[in-house]
């Protein structure tokens, strides 16, 4: 048995991670914003011992596209409310909300998620991501102004500093509910922030306080350079997309190799890559699963939805070709590391535009495996033991059918190979996830002056 326990990510995109899954009979109108439906999934879940339910969120409905009128994940609950619902109806397992520290502030956002934290018992996390686009600048009142690529970063890196001393600013032992006395906190041990930064300022103290964990626990999306550095300054998992072992493990080694000049160590963060997983009796019926799910996508949607990811109009093209001369990367504003990876992809594999497509739609340029379930068991535990991964972000291609083939299928193999838990040791997303509960800032300070 293996000493090094892996994690589980449960990627929740209703109905399905496919773009077509809506088409999939199996998937129910009913369902879209059925609370007891939700449930289920997350018990289904916890049944299968996952670590965490990851919900992605976006700030604008992509109402331009074609994608829209197809009905591709254009709506969805807002994922801190839907959490605090799931946190009544589950027992253990974590919930990974995104938020954007490009169109929020950070007094709310640190209010918010350290109130799921109390009120799921420590099993709330952050996904920090920033948010570009148009129709995401306008929604917020900014016109057409949308913010360069260095400057979301400047912001997010001064925004994950406030909210760390927010969630501070009360130290553990801050109230003390003493009715005799009449005494109900110690002020000495609350503190303001007085942050004033570049782009943003806060005073602060927070109202509510320190969460059970210290700090939700912090997970960062992004891969691009400035993504890196973040991650490697403040993130406790890094959630990521590679195709192949070599890159993941380049990445691997890359972001942990930052650690060091922040005074961290390798196992203070966590590498998640996503997965989708494709699963069949035999490897036959696995390729004729994916086969039926390419072709639930108009072609023409799949154009749009690959044009979005590279930033490039696609329309204008053979979809048998090849993909046209793309701009440099350092002229791309949206994702940068999502385009690097799809164009790596193409040309390290001489994809044309329709086989491309054929990618995207499904993973979103995540990892596709494929197989039995002993052939998805023994790619994951390759990646595991080889230093390409911590954690898995399963991302379900159509639910609920694939996240219980999941659950039913793979888990148990992964657990008779000792590398996956048979029941929760702990009751925290930290504890889950091997996570040390971060030390009050200000109790620190203040150890270290007397």
């Amino acid at each position: 048995m293996s000493k090094r326990q892996l994690s589980l990510g449960a990627f929740f995109m209703l109905p399905g991670q496919h773009a077509g899954a809506w088409h999939d009979p199996s998937t129910k109108r009913e369902n879209l914003w059925n609370p007891g439906y939700l449930a289920e999934l997350a018990r289904t879940a916890e049944k299968g011992k996952f670590d965490l339910i990851f919900v992605a969120d976006g700030v604008s409905a992509g109402y331009t596209s074609r994608a829209f009128e197809y009905g591709a994940r254009v709506t969805q609950f807002e994922p801190l409310t839907m959490f605090s619902y799931l946190a009544a109806v589950t027992e253990k397992i974590g919930f990974v909300a995104t938020a954007s520290t490009t169109y929020n502030e950070p007094f709310n956002l640190a209010r918010q998620f350290a109130s799921l934290d109390h009120l799921s018992k420590g099993r709330a996390g952050w996904n920090v991501v920033t948010s570009t686009g148009e129709e995401a600048a306008r929604n917020f009142g900014k016109r057409d102004q949308d913010w360069p690529h260095h400057l979301r970063y400047e912001r997010a890196h001064e925004f994950l500093d406030i909210v760390k001393k927010l969630w501070d600013s009360w130290e553990d032992d801050a109230i003390l509910y003493d009715q005799e006395k009449g005494v109900f906190l110690d002020k000495r041990k609350v503190h303001r922030v007085n942050y004033e930064g570049r782009h943003l300022s806060v005073g602060g103290p927070l109202n509510i306080g320190r969460p059970p964990q210290g700090y939700p626990v912090i997970v960062q999306a992004g891969s691009s350079e400035a993504g890196r550095e973040l991650a490697a300054r403040t993130a406790e998992v890094v959630f990521t997309a590679w195709q192949t072992l070599e890159e993941a493990q380049a990445f691997y080694r890359d972001v942990k190799g930052r650690l060091a000049k922040y005074g961290r160590s390798p196992d203070e963060l966590k590498i998640m890559p996503g997965v989708f997983p494709i699963i069949g009796r035999t490897e036959e019926e696995a390729r004729a699963k994916k086969k039926y799910l390419e072709e639930l996508v108009p072609l023409q949607v799949g154009v749009e939805r690959l044009s979005f990811q590279l930033g490039v109009d696609l329309s204008r093209y053979d979809v048998d070709g090849p993909l046209p001369q793309l701009p440099p990367l350092e002229e791309i504003n949206g994702n940068k590391s999502r385009f690097e990876l799809i164009r790596n992809m193409a040309e390290r594999e001489h994809l044309t535009i329709r086989q491309l497509i054929g990618r995207v739609i499904t993973g979103r340029g995540h990892w596709e495996i494929l197989g039995t379930p002993e052939q998805i068991a023994d790619q994951l535990q390759e990646w595991f033991e080889n230093g390409a991964a911590d954690v898995f972000n399963v991302m379900p291609p159509v639910f609920p059918e694939s996240l219980n083939e999941f659950v039913e299928l793979v888990i148990p193999i992964l657990q008779e190979r000792g590398i996956f838990r048979k029941e929760y040791e702990g009751s925290t997303l930290r504890e889950h996830l091997g996570l040390e509960r971060p030390v009050n800032q200000f109790a620190r300070q203040t150890v270290a002056q007397n």
